[in-house]
């Protein structure tokens, strides 16, 4: 079986990851996927797998999952210490039929709870250290089962005891049928649950099947993204069928990273922004770590000019790019736009791209007067086509108040230029009186000082703009390189620098910024004021 072929198939019946491994081994078993650490679950399995190992893997536990008693259509809780065995757990309960249900460990067991009483008696499956920050949660009464992956606790399902269970075939969920259910940020309280189907996982590839063809020969792809994010379903699966090297890293130490980009010269590297930015100053690393790559590319959010500029100009490759992806969890890839070498530094880091052609999704940006959106009046961005999540899981009221129609409504604030680019301005709750777009403030800034790793503008307790800083290593802001590049924009406060540990982060590391804006807004002792509620969440 070819890749395209696999490609084709899985468009018209849907992408099903319980098959994926498999219909990836069918193409090439020998492909190698390497990690940068041991599998929880199957510490044996070693660091260097091929695709048909790894599709052996997964049949291997679930089986051991049918044997622990679950079944098709039950929803499956993977919540557990950050690991890329984590993906292929999801691949091994959807083999049997069952729900994936990814939880970030990085939720906190009070929200957990609320999560597992969503779901309605869900199986938990989960290990022994996250089974310990548990402790206060009656998981008795909020789960059907717990599955450890890599402890053996009283009144658990150990999968190590299930070790030699008989496999089993697989069972395929509808095509317009919740398959794998992953969470927002909650960035404003409790996360939703957003419901994505074979068809709408299907659906996701397509803008981004033509984008790995930039790659001419079959070289290593460089993974970092959280194991629990929808993203992760769409970079393994174009990875896997095209026959690409996958490298998975999970640590973030740009040390480490360096090492291992370094050992297995990547050509193409996927990472979160935020993780970009804490990279870049492996760009003076005279190893040249990036010196291999030939596409940078980031989704999630918006990615400073800067940033994009100094990893390229770090790239030893001929027509080196940086291809952004501007979407959500609940939209998939919206718009794209790559950046070449000698122009990122000039970009306008608010144009996140264009529509993609041929069967991707359609923007539209919404005036609040019916005038057309500009830059000084943006209006809403919305978003249609056939990859939209299906629903918010137990929220249904709360999904239907954010379409119209087939169109769903972002979150953001923007405009789209006479050529076509949409601009991406601002959240819409964390739009600032007097500020046009806190996120281009930041670019000129961000890019004026290579000794800032973060710029956060949020508002004040008298609806002022303060801008918080961090700089590398936490060294003492320069007032006086600070009051230079800032000069443009007479609007802002004085800087409060904290330090960057001190940031609070979704778990795909975006800074929570209307959590950093209640640090300026409640007094010491007392509860902040609420804010408005944030429809991305």
């Amino acid at each position: 079986m070819k890749g395209s072929t696999a490609y084709r198939s899985i468009q018209q019946r849907g992408l099903h990851i319980g098959l994926l491994p498999e219909t990836a081994a069918a193409v090439n078993p020998s492909t190698p996927i390497t990690l940068d650490h041991d599998l929880d679950v199957l510490p044996e399995a070693g660091r260097r797998l091929t695709v048909g190992q790894y599709a052996g893997h997964v049949e291997d536990l679930a089986a051991r999952l049918w044997a622990g008693g679950v079944r098709p259509g039950e929803h499956v809780v993977i919540y557990k210490t950050a690991n890329a065995d984590h993906w292929m757990l999801a691949c091994a309960v959807s083999r049997i039929g069952a729900v994936v249900v990814n939880l970030s460990p990085a939720l906190d067991a009070a929200t957990v709870g609320v999560l597992l009483g969503r779901l309605g008696g869900p199986t938990l499956l989960t290990d022994g250290p996250t089974l310990d920050r548990l402790a206060g949660v009656d998981l008795a009464g909020l789960t059907r089962r717990v599955v450890t992956s890599a402890a053996d606790r009283p009144g658990t399902v150990s999968l190590a005891g299930l070790a030699g269970a008989p496999r089993v075939r697989p069972v395929l969920r509808g095509l317009d049928e919740a398959a794998v259910v992953t969470h927002t940020s909650g960035t404003t309280g409790i996360p939703k649950l957003v419901v994505h189907t074979p068809r709408t996982q299907a659906v996701r590839l397509v803008p981004q099947w033509r984008l790995l063809a930039l790659l001419r020969r079959r070289e290593t792809v460089a993974i970092h993204v959280p194991f629990v994010h929808s993203r992760m379903v769409a970079a393994m699966s174009l990875a896997l069928l095209r026959q690409y090297p996958v490298l998975l890293l999970r640590e973030n130490d740009p040390a480490v990273v360096a090492e291992h980009l370094l050992a297995h010269r990547p050509a193409l590297v996927e990472a979160l922004p935020n993780s970009l930015m804490e990279w870049e100053h492996l760009t003076r690393d005279p190893r040249m770590p990036f010196a291999s790559v030939k596409v940078f590319s980031s989704t999630f959010d918006a990615i400073h000019p800067a940033t994009m500029s100094r990893l390229l100009k770090a790239s030893a490759r001929r027509g080196a790019l940086f291809f952004q992806i501007y979407g959500q969890s609940e939209v998939g890839p919206a718009v794209g736009r790559a950046y070449l070498r000698p122009f990122a530094h000039k970009a306008n880091g608010r144009c996140v791209g264009w529509p993609m052609p041929r069967g991707a999704a359609r923007i539209r940006v919404v005036g609040k007067d019916g005038k057309r959106p500009t830059e000084s009046r943006p209006g809403r961005i919305q978003v249609a086509w056939p990859g939209l999540a299906r629903t918010y899981h137990g929220e249904q009221e709360r999904y239907d108040s954010n379409r119209d129609g087939e169109w769903w409504g972002t979150g953001d604030v923007g405009y789209v230029t006479r050529l076509g680019c949409l601009h991406l301005l601002d959240r819409e709750v964390d739009m600032i009186p007097g500020v046009r777009s806190s996120l281009q403030i930041e670019d000129v800034v961000l890019g004026a000082l290579e000794e800032l790793s973060e710029l956060v503008v949020v508002q004040g307790p008298a609806g002022e703009a303060v801008p918080v800083v961090c700089t590398h290593d936490d060294a003492p802001l320069d007032r006086e390189r600070w009051r230079t590049a800032a000069a443009a924009f007479p609007q802002l406060a004085d800087p409060v620098q904290i330090p960057q540990a001190e940031l609070p982060r979704t778990a795909t590391l975006k800074v929570q910024r209307l959590e950093l804006a209640r640090r300026f807004t409640a007094p010491p002792g007392q509860s902040p004021a609420p804010r408005p509620t944030d429809p991305k969440g």
